[in-house]
Order: structure tokens, then C-alpha cells, then sequence
């Protein structure tokens, strides 16, 4: 009598399972993987906004960019601005950008941040307009910290 190879209803019942429980197991891990990743370019996007705004502040301030007007407290009038550029003081030409770009928020796929200038509250989510002192996500969405993106 010979004997064939392969393999039982039992052995290709456990090696499923097995596969299942590692899919199971993988799954969350790459969706936290995700988010994680999202949440460490948001902070990115962030912080660059943010430098550069104080950047513009700072070169307002010690007169080497044509100063913005007295009641914007030497911050730009918007984001825009920062990529486009601003005159050097001196010089008719010579532009200083600050952002190459207006980075995009990775939670909303947009280029589009809350704008808050200083006379708005820290939690508002309206912009009073005229110039802007600070930037926020407008995702609904809640970070791994249990912290709303839009307080980040």
C-alpha cells in the first residue's frame, strides 16, 4: 500500500487559524502605525507654521521686512503672505519668504489651518482676522493622548 503526501483537514484547519490570529493581531498595530504617523507630521506642520510666524514677527520687529501695520502687533495678515513673501527693508527687489509652502494638515488632507490672531481667545475657533498669532487643526479628530487636534 502506498502512501500519498499532504496534509490532514486538521493541519490546514490550525494553520488558518494560526494565520488569522497574526492578521488579527497585525491589523491594529499597522492603524496605530497610521495615526502615529499622521500625528508626528501634524506636529511637524505645526511647529513649522508656527517658527515661521515668529520668524516674520522677529524681522518685523527689528525693521529688516517692511514693518505690517501698527494694530497687527508685527505678525503677518495670513499664511499666504509668509509663502509669497515680504519686501526687505532697503530694497525694492529682494522679497523674504518664510514657507516654501503652506504645509498640508495630514488629518483634514487639506492646506487649510484655524487661524487665531491675539486679541482672540486661546480655545476660539473664529478668527477675528487682521493678522494671525497662531494656527490650529481643523480636524475633529482626538490624538492617541487623548488631547483634540485642534488644542495641539
Amino acid at each position: 500500500m502506498s502512501r500519498q503526501g499532504g496534509f490532514t483537514l486538521l493541519e490546514l484547519v490550525v494553520t488558518a487559524t494560526v494565520l488569522m490570529i497574526l492578521a488579527s493581531v497585525t491589523v491594529p498595530l499597522a492603524r496605530n502605525g497610521l495615526k502615529r504617523q499622521q500625528e508626528l507630521e501634524l506636529r511637524r506642520s505645526l511647529r513649522e507654521i508656527r517658527l515661521a510666524i515668529d520668524d516674520y514677527k522677529k524681522q518685523a520687529e527689528q525693521q529688516k521686512i517692511k514693518a505690517p501695520p501698527a494694530e497687527a502687533n508685527f505678525y503677518p495678515e495670513s499664511l499666504e503672505l509668509l509663502v509669497e513673501g515680504v519686501p526687505a527693508t532697503g530694497s525694492l527687489s529682494k522679497k523674504i519668504r518664510f514657507l516654501r509652502r503652506i504645509p498640508v494638515d495630514p488629518m483634514t488632507g487639506k492646506a487649510e489651518w484655524g487661524l487665531r490672531n491675539t486679541s482672540d481667545d486661546a480655545n476660539s475657533s473664529s478668527w477675528g482676522g487682521g493678522h494671525v498669532y497662531d494656527i490650529y487643526s481643523l480636524s475633529q479628530g482626538t490624538g492617541m493622548n487623548g488631547t483634540p487636534y485642534r488644542e495641539w
